[in-house]
């Protein structure tokens, strides 16, 4: 594959990871072996509240092609199948959830060294359409996505982005939500391995004329701990910690506090993922 713009669903990826990856509100416990064929076997427990749940998903690697195959505790299987260079410079991934048969995709991505184009197509009797395309180069990109419904002729969303990186920083702004949202995002990364950030972002609905201001960030004390926080102008304050206990395994305590509303209960998660 090229080194290009990358994919539309890039724009504006990094700001989001740091303000909502690993902040968790429930129970999760994974454990991930792979054999000696490549055979990778990960099996997940979550809590969250009363209910429990689960699934073991089994993922087989060969080049740059990959099948997964997951199994949950409600008796559904989920199949995806990626398969690069069918034809030159893309990729397909195939997706499938039984028995839910009319949740099946196709998706095309194709990629150049100055722009990507991605098409999915629902496999249903009256299937959706989703497209999005990206201009550029790997510091500046321009990008749009239009989804439409093939049973109502109308379109289910639009939306267009531009990206602006460089080693250490990266900025974004999406506009959304058929034109009602815009989101502007900044990303800083104080170190080379990009373990410690700050990051901004500012999202504006001009239905409502809210405002959200958010502001967080991730700090690596040492190479096995890193603590993450964010806050937004609604007064929600988020934090955590992760730290590798061995190896590729790690602990994650999340909690959410509403600062403007400290009688309420703070919510708290905790996530343990195990690759013996």
């Amino acid at each position: 594959m090229s080194k290009g713009p990358g994919l539309f669903s890039d724009i504006g990826k990094k700001a989001k990871d740091l303000l909502t990856k690993d902040y968790i509100s429930d129970q999760k416990f994974t454990v991930s072996t792979q054999s000696d064929t490549g055979v990778a076997i990960t099996s997940t427990a979550v809590k969250k509240g009363g209910l429990s749940a689960g699934d073991v998903a089994a993922q087989y690697k060969y080049k740059n092609n990959l099948i997964d195959i997951k199994v949950d505790t409600e008796s559904n299987i989920s199949t995806t199948l990626s398969i690069a260079e069918i034809v030159p410079s893309t990729k397909t991934i195939a997706s499938f959830k039984f028995p839910d048969y009319n949740s099946g995709k196709l998706e095309v991505q194709y990629f150049h060294h100055h722009a990507t184009l991605t098409t999915a197509v629902a496999l249903s009797q009256f299937p959706a359409l989703d497209i999005s395309a990206t201009i550029g180069s790997p510091a500046i990109a321009f990008g749009a996505e239009a989804g439409y419904e093939t049973t109502s002729g109308k379109f289910t969303k639009y939306t267009a982005g531009i990206s602006v990186s460089k080693p250490d920083s990266c900025a974004s702004i999406i506009l959304g939500d058929k034109g009602d949202s815009i989101r502007a995002s900044y990303v800083h990364h104080f170190d080379q391995l990009k373990r410690s950030s700050a990051v901004g972002e500012i999202t504006r609905r001009f239905s409502t004329n809210e405002n959200t201001i958010t502001v967080g960030g991730c700090y690596a004390m040492d190479n096995l701990t890193v603590v993450k926080a964010k806050l937004n102008n609604h007064g929600k304050l988020g934090a955590l910690l992760q730290h590798e206990l061995i190896p590729k395994s790690v602990v994650t305590i999340s909690s959410e506090f509403d600062t403007k509303a400290l009688d309420k209960t703070p919510r708290f998660g905790l996530a343990l993922a195990l690759k013996p």
